[in-house]
């Protein structure tokens, strides 16, 4: 492991997802939630977790096993994160993009499992990848190693015709990340169907600085990554000025409908510091804390 990722790792272990939801799963966890009445009825013990308010450690138990145990409520419940990666080929055609999508979703991935949450991650489109579910901390960083190493996959179809909301049931909260470039009225009725199901969604829209500011020019042969459709253009100063006209306005769309429906959306290239837009980005946005 480099110095980078681990120093990733190591800020990653102070940080938590933010959530306003008060639908919690079945099960014991580390996060207190809104319910009342069973604050104080005492559980049992967990080991101390970086993150954790330190007041709540049991100095007795520290003095009888040197080690750093808080106390459980009753209430402190897990909660079901579903980790939705576009895995389709305009994700993976750029190799820079594609690490960055990894990147985040093994970020994401380590902070849900390290604050005792389970974790249900899903590659969608990607043919030979499966997704899979684990709970709690001692999976974070096996979790973060498996989804960085995850290499190009043949795929099929788009991303929002393989992704079944109606097998997200049981979720409370969602984490999408994507190119965002199929079009925006297929992510708002994606994103309706969400909202509809009670998830409380978070949108990150993920380009490479290749197709934001592209570098062609002259006559080529463009071929869609996904159904393999080509397209002979004349490419020039205006056309590409139009094209990042469009590509704005459809950007602003999404974000547009995201905030419609009370969604947090975040915009990232593949050539953005990544410590900055996790630590600082996800924060100021209320996605992390």
């Amino acid at each position: 492991m480099t110095a980078m990722k681990r120093n990733v790792i190591g800020s990653l272990q102070k940080v938590r997802l933010a959530v306003k939801t008060r639908r919690r799963g079945m099960y014991k966890g580390a996060r207190a939630s809104n319910q009342l009445g069973a604050s104080l009825e005492f559980s049992d013990f967990r080991m101390y977790q970086p993150g954790d308010d330190v007041r709540q450690i049991d100095w007795n138990v520290y003095g009888r096993t040197q080690k750093h145990y808080i106390k459980r409520f009753l209430d402190e419940q897990e909660l079901n994160v579903a980790l939705i990666l576009d895995a389709t080929q305009s994700m993976q055609v750029i190799d820079s993009k594609w690490q960055r999508a990894k990147e985040l979703a093994a970020a994401f991935s380590y902070i849900t499992l390290s604050g005792e949450d389970r974790l249900s991650f899903f590659p969608i489109a990607a043919r030979d990848t499966i997704g899979f579910t684990r709970k709690g901390s001692i999976y974070s960083k096996s979790v973060y190693k498996e989804i960085i190493q995850i290499s190009h996959q043949e795929s099929t179809g788009s991303f929002i015709e393989l992704l079944k909301p109606h097998n997200l049931r049981n979720i409370q909260v969602t984490i999408i990340i994507t190119d965002g470039l199929e079009e925006a009225v297929k992510y708002e009725a994606l994103l309706k169907s969400l909202v509809m199901l009670k998830h409380e969604v978070k949108f990150i829209q993920l380009l490479s600085k290749q197709e934001i500011e592209p570098e062609l020019n002259g006559d080529l042969k463009l071929i869609d990554s996904e159904t393999a459709q080509s397209l002979n253009v004349s490419l020039h100063a205006s056309v590409l000025e139009r094209y990042k006209q469009r590509l704005r306005a459809h950007n602003k769309s999404l974000e547009e409908t995201c905030k419609r429906f009370a969604i947090p959306y975040l915009f990232v290239t593949d050539s953005m510091d990544l410590q900055e837009f996790l630590f600082h980005d996800c924060r100021v946005r209320g996605v992390l804390r």
